[in-house]
């Protein structure tokens, strides 16, 4: 899956200690399998683990939940079109808005 990231994950990315990060990675294995899926019109839903839905009163901002506790994994993210500068080609991608816990929802 194609992704790019807002300044404001990035800010909050570096402030995750390196458990945190590979919790994310990990989770984001998944997270990429489902969105080509989605993206391609295949079958299958997002894995339940990963509790995907829409954020509340942030039209077009989806959540992604991979932990509740110990510690609280959540990002927040977009769909949006990237060009590929070489080949011009429009394709489908997320954009990475937020990350850590559940504070990410004030401004998400």
């Amino acid at each position: 899956m194609r992704y790019e990231r807002s300044d404001s994950f990035k800010a909050d990315y570096r402030k995750l200690s390196e458990s945190e990060r590979q919790l994310f990675r990990e989770a984001v294995r998944a997270f990429n399998a489902a969105a080509d899926r989605v993206t391609s019109g295949g079958a299958g839903a997002w894995p339940a683990s990963l509790r995907v839905r829409g954020v509340q009163g942030a039209d077009g901002v989806f959540e992604m939940t991979w932990s509740f506790s110990g510690p609280d994994g959540r990002a927040t993210w977009e769909w949006v079109t990237v060009t590929d500068p070489t080949t011009g080609q429009r394709n489908r991608a997320v954009r990475w808005r937020r990350i850590g816990g559940h504070v990410v929802f004030k401004n998400p």
